[in-house]
């Protein structure tokens, strides 16, 4: 085993939960009299916490004005909105055979932990991952703090660990504190916004994984 614990992103990296992300932005904004981002400006932000996320999106906004849309937001995800989330292929499967064969799980999300924690509830994944952290834990990526606290928690090095993800904020987060990164390419950002932060691998598929750890 190279490394004792990989820790995953979530969204766009196991989740493939963008296009309703995508959506729920834009109905939110729509909700809230707020210009309406375009697809691509969502998928730029996804990996922030909301909180750091609107001010890139709509600029500005008075504490009320970020508040009406992080209920707007999340009574589309929740409640409103149909758009599909489902798992990417192969990676249940790959969680479950990197847990059998000793390695140690994590994630470190843009989520909230409530989200995360019905997510995992939802997939039956939870027993998997031996510690979580979501946006309102920590600071938001691309600050390393959710690594550093999970590596703390575990008793781990940052050289005894690897971060997955599919975005240059998860990248970004662990070079901050030296631990290897490897970068998915089928998520939000692409290959060269990926390639900045030195991966030691690129993967086009999750079920990949087990190749480089």
């Amino acid at each position: 085993m190279k490394y004792e614990l990989v820790i995953f992103d979530w969204d766009g990296t196991l989740m493939d939960s963008v296009a309703r992300i995508v959506s729920c932005m834009q109905a939110a904004a729509i909700d809230c009299n707020q210009p309406v981002p375009a697809p691509e400006s969502v998928r730029h932000i996804i990996g922030l916490s909301l909180y750091r996320a609107f001010p890139i999106l709509f600029g500005e906004l008075s504490p009320a004005e970020s508040d009406a849309l992080l209920h707007a937001y999340r009574r589309h995800y929740l409640e409103l909105n149909t758009t599909p989330t489902p798992l990417f292929t192969g990676a249940a499967d790959m969680l479950s055979s990197l847990h059998g064969t000793g390695y140690r799980l994590a994630v470190a999300t843009g989520k909230a932990r409530e989200g995360l924690d019905r997510v995992l509830e939802e997939t039956g994944l939870g027993h998997l991952f031996h510690a979580l952290r979501g946006a309102d834990q920590a600071r938001s990526k691309p600050d390393p703090l959710m690594l550093v606290q999970i590596l703390d928690e575990l008793g781990l090095a940052p050289e005894q660990a690897v971060m997955v993800g599919d975005s240059s904020y998860d990248l970004a987060m662990a070079e901050a504190i030296g631990m290897d990164r490897i970068g998915v390419t089928y998520g939000v950002h692409n290959r060269d916004q990926l390639t900045v932060h030195s991966p030691v691998a690129m993967i086009d598929d999750i079920r990949h994984l087990r190749d480089w750890v």
